[in-house]
């Protein structure tokens, strides 16, 4: 879906929530005039992606229970019309885990940063487990999976669970140290009844960050963007922490940013070469040639 796409989804939904929440009987057949869509697409609005609301229907048209009428907020509408609108995102958003939106507390447990998602299915229960303990700021132990074995780690304190580029990881601190775990690599799972206290200097980190590594020290990277691909640098941050310092006579770009770790900078590198050239840190552009000259190598001595 594209972005305007999903622009006019929610704003249909959220102008529909804010109707239902006034005590409002929404008729689907005027509902398609007012908003220039077919029939079929407001019947999955009210029957799909409002399944989990107390909805009623009299004589045709749908109105919310009374016992919830005017509980939405301003917030919480805008809220609901964007989860409606990407359900397949939440791995967990199951009916009851819908009406625990109603509690905003639960929505500071996700922190989504992309569009597209990986699929979770089996893992539904460990994500609900993790949501709920970081919302009662509960300890949690678990089983790590890694390359090299597994690891594990005790008395964990979760902060948030973070949609990146389609992946969920959990950003958590372990002795004293904020770290990112791959949800799907978390096994063994338990929450502890042992507590935490909040951090606000966390959180802001958290909803600050471009990206998921959460090493302590930020390093500068800066690159050289040609004038042939500089247009898409300008119109959006395509690296995380991106800053645009300077713009060269050619039409091309000197590009800054403050990372973890190279990683968040080297897939774009890759992508758009040769239109890209990393000016410091020194040597990272000769780590790169290598990388890439023993790829060439590796793959034009292999027979087709």
């Amino acid at each position: 879906m594209t972005t305007t796409g999903h622009d006019t989804l929610v704003y249909r939904l959220a102008q529909m929530l804010v109707k239902l929440n006034q005590g409002g009987k929404l008729d689907p057949q005027a509902l398609a005039e007012e908003f220039g869509v077919n029939l079929r697409t407001i019947q999955r609005d009210l029957n799909v992606r409002f399944a989990y609301l107390p909805l009623q229907k009299t004589d045709g048209r749908y109105h919310l229970d009374p016992a919830f009428l005017g509980k939405l907020s301003t917030r919480d509408i805008e809220r609901f019309a964007s989860l409606a609108g990407v359900r397949g995102l939440f791995p967990s958003l199951s009916d009851d885990f819908l009406r625990d939106i109603f509690d905003a507390r639960i929505q500071t447990a996700l922190l989504v940063k992309g569009h597209h998602y990986e699929d979770l299915a089996g893992k539904e229960d460990a994500f609900r487990q993790l949501e709920l303990a970081i919302v009662s700021r509960r300890h949690v132990t678990f089983v790590y999976r890694k390359g090299d074995g597994n690891k594990s780690y005790a008395s964990i304190e979760p902060f948030k669970l973070m949609n990146h580029k389609g992946i969920w990881y959990l950003a958590a601190r372990d002795c004293d140290k904020l770290k990112t775990f791959a949800f799907t690599k978390i096994e063994q799972l338990r929450v502890l009844d042992s507590q935490f206290e909040p951090d606000a200097d966390i959180e802001k980190r958290l909803t600050g960050e471009d990206g998921i590594w959460m090493g302590e020290e930020k390093k500068e990277i800066v690159l050289k963007i040609s004038r042939e691909v500089a247009s898409y640098f300008k119109r959006r941050r395509l690296i995380a922490n991106q800053v645009v310092e300077k713009e060269l006579e050619d039409g091309g770009l000197i590009v800054s940013a403050k990372v973890g770790h190279p990683n968040q900078v080297l897939p774009i590198v890759r992508y758009w070469i040769p239109h890209i050239h990393i000016i410091s840190p020194e040597g990272l552009q000769s780590e790169l040639e290598h990388e890439l000259a023993e790829y060439i190598s590796h793959s034009s001595s292999k027979p087709l």
